[in-house]
């Protein structure tokens, strides 16, 4: 009995040093970043004083100088213009978060767009993103991929007139399954022999990057499971539960073309789980069928109207340019566009 009270006290010991440590982490990061953010902020006036670029230009070729001779590294001319930059998109010192550190923030300076920015910060912050993760979320357009998943299926329910699926979360399926899932951490090259089990086992093995691509809420369930009824054996691919949505999530990976037999096989995955799975307080399951490519028709006359339960993404095995990425864009929203125009006509 002492051995197991000496244990809690331990424990307690060692949260409290490891808080210490993490908020003295935070608060050193902290500090650096409002100090760069204070050099941008004396940069900026100094240039409105100024008005003359060659001026400022040679005042931050000195500055670079001074500094690096005075502090080390990190005072390059380039790192002077972040600080600069830094300071006029977030002009407010109090507006920042402190639990980013300046090299989340030099990631952020990329992002042009204010709603993506604020986006990362509060994801950032949630979900304590590494900086590493950071990069690949920008890199794989993650703000941009859910946006427009989200977008095309807003509007095709209120084409429909239907609403989100009602859950106890504040949030529905549609808001964070993203189209497509970028996979490029696997390492595999589409172009050679792939098959099915290849990408399940290279998802498996990176799994923790896999569910960070995901989303919010998701953990780990199992592997090919088993589900068996009338003699006959059927198989998932992967199954995940979603502390958010409150539901579990089916995920089938499919090698080629999305079929409506892939839809139909998938709904009745949800529909076993439904029956004989759920748990009391969960909502509907999800199933997610992964292909490497699909048309809009086959998922739209497959699925009935006011489907919620069932979603057919593309995934690609690399990071897409972001030319390639407007492009697909753009190439769905015309498909959108002329669906609603039939609708119209009809």
């Amino acid at each position: 009995m002492e051995n197991d009270a000496d244990d809690i006290v331990y424990e307690n010991i060692k949260y409290v040093l490891d808080s210490a440590r993490k908020n003295i982490n935070y608060t050193i990061n902290f500090s650096m970043v409002g100090a760069y953010w204070n050099v941008g902020k004396i940069i900026v006036e100094t240039q409105n004083e100024r008005e003359d670029p060659i001026a400022i230009d040679f005042l931050i070729k000195n500055l670079s100088l001074k500094l690096t001779n005075d502090y080390g590294k990190g005072f390059e001319q380039s790192n002077l213009r972040r600080m600069r930059q830094f300071y006029l998109l977030f002009p407010a010192l109090d507006s920042l978060n402190p639990a980013l550190s300046w090299t989340h923030y030099r990631f952020l300076l990329k992002v042009e767009n204010e709603s993506a920015r604020q986006f990362y910060i509060s994801e950032c912050a949630e979900n304590n993103w590494s900086t590493r993760e950071l990069e690949r979320q920008i890199n794989s357009f993650y703000y941009e991929r859910l946006l427009s998943s989200q977008k095309r299926k807003s509007s095709a329910k209120s084409k429909n007139k239907k609403t989100k699926s009602k859950t106890n979360s504040s949030i529905a399926p549609e808001d964070i399954i993203k189209d497509p899932f970028v996979l490029e951490f696997l390492g595999l090259d589409q172009s050679g022999s792939l098959y099915e089990k290849d990408l399940e086992k290279a998802l498996i093995d990176h799994l923790q990057t896999f569910l960070l691509e995901l989303g919010k809420g998701y953990s780990f369930v199992s592997r090919q499971k088993r589900l068996s009824f009338d003699g006959e054996h059927f198989y998932i691919d992967l199954v995940f539960y979603n502390y958010i949505l409150k539901c579990f999530v089916l995920i089938d990976l499919k090698m080629g073309k999305l079929t409506h037999q892939d839809l139909g096989q998938m709904q009745m995955y949800v529909h076993y789980f439904t029956r004989e799975m759920m748990n009391e307080g969960d909502n509907l399951p999800i199933g997610i069928v992964l292909c490497a490519d699909k048309t809009d028709a086959v998922v739209k006359y497959t699925l009935p109207e006011d489907n919620s339960q069932i979603y057919a993404s593309k995934y690609k095995l690399y990071l897409p340019t972001e030319e390639e990425f407007k492009n697909e864009i753009k190439s769905k929203r015309r498909i959108l566009e002329l669906n609603q125009d039939a609708e119209t006509i009809s």
